[in-house]
């Protein structure tokens, strides 16, 4: 057990750490949204009234929002970085030119005006009165009416709409896997506020950061849309998709879309994803964990390794509450979308069109997540080793002890990766901005593989 020791020792030094600060605050912000989506534009519309409380000793003139769905628009940050970065992320740029003499074109910079993605305001009020606000790409900057005193409330209210992109990168619309929305990053997102000030970096695929709160969101799409994602649906019997009691009788409404009604506690994001042909399955979890899984009917060996995922979950759970702690919610999400594998509120969205052992280390790694950043909630844009360096190690410990049965070197391949980064001179400090580091692969090397060997 004394490998374990290791990592909650270091959780307990650093909230030792937080805890020394005298008046520590954190701010707080609820949500609720009304969203009408058009599944065949891959538009929608919303309504949202944010409730934000400022529980820092500050007080605040202005306040920001992300509207991170204008990164996929030609000539955005996210779109400069991709043609200048030495090797960019294979899923966001494509390779014009060979191996040995690569030439990198960004996928961002050829959509047309239909494929890229947009967050449009069309009102914003405070408190029941217009307020002014200005757009910088991905970021929205409101100057208050009346400044925000410490321990107050303010209200804001705002009408969007939003185009979901063609999918590049986390989010968008028929990714790889034919996956119709993956919507993650989808809403205008307050920025936090912390000791170091407003947290407003411009949106470039890397890290998130988020403010506690409670959700409150209701979508409205087709009815042969199921969807799943974050918080618990709050009226099964009128959706169903796999969700309903058998034992009730459904009462789904007349017209042509239905509308689900999901609520998430105490978290810091929402996120979904909405697909005509998920197969859903439900299985019970320690502590009465309901583990949802949505994939698509696809070929039958993807299939047949989603059917296998719901037990090797229940295993990956019990793991986690043992050597970490009890995952506090009543539900989690594994749900095929994305572009790979990305943690979020109370699930996660993951490419499934790979081998079952891949399928099961993505969703271990995933699902570690909820516990280093989630829960933890360290600002992973500044310190992304905190999030990923933590969440590889214990979902490598994971993985080895359930699937492989334990070996005596479960990091071996992550000791290469770093001999790699050194041999190579391209290893940076893990001090760096995850936005600032010269290349990918220095990042990925310092986040995930040097933070687990710091472990």
């Amino acid at each position: 057990m004394k490998k374990y020791f290791t990592i909650i020792a270091f959780s307990i030094l650093c909230l030792h750490a937080f805890g020394q600060q005298k008046n520590y605050w954190q701010q707080h912000v609820d949500y609720t949204m009304d969203i009408d989506v058009d599944a065949k534009k891959y538009q929608f519309k919303g309504k949202q009234k944010l409730i934000y409380t400022n529980n820092s000793p500050d007080e605040l003139k202005d306040v920001f929002y992300h509207l991170q769905f204008n990164a996929f628009q030609p000539g955005s940050d996210m779109d400069i970085r991709l043609q200048h970065v030495p090797d960019p992320d294979s899923k966001m740029a494509i390779n014009k030119g060979t191996k040995e003499s690569p030439e990198f074109e960004s996928r961002i910079a050829t959509l047309e005006p239909n494929e890229i993605g947009y967050q449009k305001i069309i009102s914003l009020q405070q408190n029941g009165a217009p307020v002014s606000y200005e757009i910088f790409g991905t970021i929205m900057k409101v100057t208050l009416n009346k400044p925000l005193s410490p321990g107050q409330k303010t209200t804001f209210d705002m009408e969007f709409e939003g185009q979901v992109p063609v999918h590049i990168r986390r989010a968008g619309r028929n990714n790889k896997d034919g996956v119709a929305l993956s919507m993650a990053q989808w809403y205008p997102k307050l920025a936090e506020y912390d000791v170091e000030g407003w947290q407003v970096n411009d949106y470039i695929a890397r890290e998130f950061y988020g403010v506690w709160g409670d959700f409150d969101v209701t979508i409205h799409i087709d009815k042969d849309y199921t969807i799943g994602g974050s918080g618990y649906l709050q009226n099964p019997q009128e959706v169903g998709h796999g969700y309903e009691d058998p034992n009730k009788k459904l009462k789904l409404p007349k017209g042509d879309k239905l509308s689900w009604h999901f609520v998430a506690p105490k978290v810091h994001d929402f996120t979904w994803a909405a697909d005509p042909d998920y197969i859903h399955e439900k299985v019970m979890g320690e502590n009465d964990v309901e583990l949802h899984f949505f994939y698509k009917n696809d070929k039958p060996e993807v299939v047949e390794n989603w059917k296998k995922l719901p037990e090797k979950t229940q295993a990956i759970l019990a793991y986690f509450n043992k050597h970490i702690g009890e995952y506090p919610y009543k539900q989690y999400s594994v749900i095929q979308g994305g572009d790979g594998g990305m943690e979020y509120a109370m699930s996660t969205l993951i490419t499934g069109q790979r081998k079952f052992g891949s399928l099961f280390g993505v969703t271990a790694h995933e699902m570690a997540h909820t516990w280093f950043q989630f829960l933890l909630a360290t600002n992973e844009s500044l310190h992304p080793w905190m999030d990923e360096g933590f969440t590889t190690y214990i979902s490598t410990l994971a993985s080895n002890k359930i699937l492989k049965g334990g070996s005596s070197k479960p990091n071996a391949n992550d000791y290469r990766g770093y001999f790699y980064a050194v041999d190579n001179y391209i290893e940076e400090p893990l001090t760096t901005h995850s936005d600032r580091f010269n290349t990918n692969a220095a990042f990925g090397i310092a986040s995930y593989t040097k933070g687990l060997i710091f472990l």
